[in-house]
């Protein structure tokens, strides 16, 4: 074997998801156990190099999963060496089940990665575009890595967090496991007190009406917009066109104190009735931005024969233009909903009646001395569920919808 840039790289790479592994398989033994468990980072880093070398040296007589088994116990062998059996800085003797599992863990990640990164990359010199391949693969990895552990830990927290007594949390705020033998009616119970003291279903209704009736207005105002601006000819079209995201470019903390001033003189400041028109003011020009784009690729003869056919310009519209485009509608729809649920500028401005509260509003009412904490996590759980089970439900329609249109020929 040729030792080159190719044996050099991949230490470096094992070096890396060696570290990066052993720290987030820390932070979770931490977050699970609630034992402060820092992670030994040379351990893993080692390790990490240690599966990459073998990886690397491809022994004739292993096959191939033999290869990735010899590296994963190198993994740990190395890992346990280094760190004298105490990854973690804790006595293996404590939680030794959760210990061995993360371990496993690491050197089962740090193998995959390298095995990922490495696949066909020989040992000995490498020319410049095998270099930039191997480069690709490992900041391609990071970043995915980084910004899945951004997104996961926090809403793991927020759950975790919702589930504990306010007595658990004053004993060990760092410990966020669940005790399972207390039953789920008390596992829950943050809940329970969320919708029956404090209204959270009433929060709940109003978010949606507000969000439901957003995307309606916003579709009866941008579809014929839209479709004039893809379809028909008159002065001021191209710049019309070009121009409607231009509000955008203003801060909506700007225009925040103006709309509170008016909305007082006009008694529409505390009603759902002021967030109806401020709303759709935000979103019409993004839904019509998104719909002109999709109804310029949809064929133009097939509204042409629908007219020569005796159809107007609205039914063509309603029986040929928006059966085809229901992808794109369908990614406006939710693209504004997520946008009126979400919104709490606004509403926190506008609204002082808990009445009327919205669901983001509403989370904000409990960030007080007087509210358990638990109770101000399981809000924002209550917030976040519904709009992501939305997204997922309905993201092939929002994917669609936002790259149709974009290319033409």
């Amino acid at each position: 074997m040729r030792i080159g840039t190719g044996f050099l790289l991949a230490i470096l790479s094992g070096l890396l998801w060696g570290i990066i592994a052993i720290a987030i398989a820390g932070i979770s033994l931490t977050l699970i156990s609630g034992l402060p468990s820092a992670p030994v980072l040379s351990a893993g880093a080692i390790a990490g190099a240690v599966s990459a070398a073998i990886i690397m040296l491809r022994a004739p007589k292993l096959r191939t999963n033999g290869l990735y088994l010899a590296a994963f116990m190198g993994a740990i062998i190395a890992m346990l060496a280094i760190s004298f059996a105490a990854p973690f800085t804790e006595p293996f003797a404590t939680a030794p089940i959760g210990q061995a599992i993360a371990i496993a863990i690491i050197a089962g990640a740090v193998t995959l990665a390298n095995r990922a990164c490495l696949n066909d990359i020989e040992s000995g010199m490498l020319k410049r575009y095998t270099l930039d391949v191997v480069i690709v693969r490992v900041l391609r990895g990071f970043g995915f890595v980084f910004f899945t552990v951004i997104v996961v830990l926090p809403f793991y927290v927020m759950v975790m967090t919702s589930l504990k007594s306010q007595q658990s949390l004053f004993q060990n705020p760092l410990d966020l496991s669940v005790d399972l033998t207390q039953g789920t009616g008390s596992l829950f119970n943050s809940y329970v007190e969320l919708f029956t003291k404090f209204h959270f279903g009433r929060f709940l209704l109003i978010s949606t009406i507000v969000s439901v009736s957003t995307v309606l207005i916003t579709l009866a105002f941008s579809i014929p917009g839209a479709y004039a601006v893809a379809r028909l000819r008159f002065p001021g079209q191209n710049v019309l066109s070009k121009s409607v995201l231009l509000i955008y470019l203003v801060p909506m903390i700007v225009l925040v104190i103006p709309l509170y001033s008016v909305f007082s003189q006009l008694g529409l400041r505390n009603s759902i009735i002021g967030l109806l028109i401020v709303y759709p003011a935000t979103t019409v020009p993004v839904a019509l931005y998104m719909l002109q784009g999709y109804f310029r690729g949809l064929p133009v003869e097939l509204e042409e024969a629908g007219l020569m056919d005796g159809l107007g310009r609205l039914g063509v519209i309603w029986k040929i233009t928006l059966p085809l485009a229901l992808p794109a509608l369908a990614s406006v729809s939710l693209y504004v909903f997520m946008i009126a649920w979400n919104e709490f500028l606004f509403a926190f401005m506008f609204l002082d009646d808990p009445k009327i509260f919205t669901l983001s509003r509403g989370v904000v009412s409990l960030n007080s001395s007087e509210v358990p904490r638990q109770h101000l996590m399981a809000g924002a759980v209550v917030a976040t569920i519904p709009i992501l089970v939305i997204f997922l439900w309905f993201e092939r329609f929002l994917v669609q919808g936002l790259t149709s249109g974009s290319v033409k020929g």
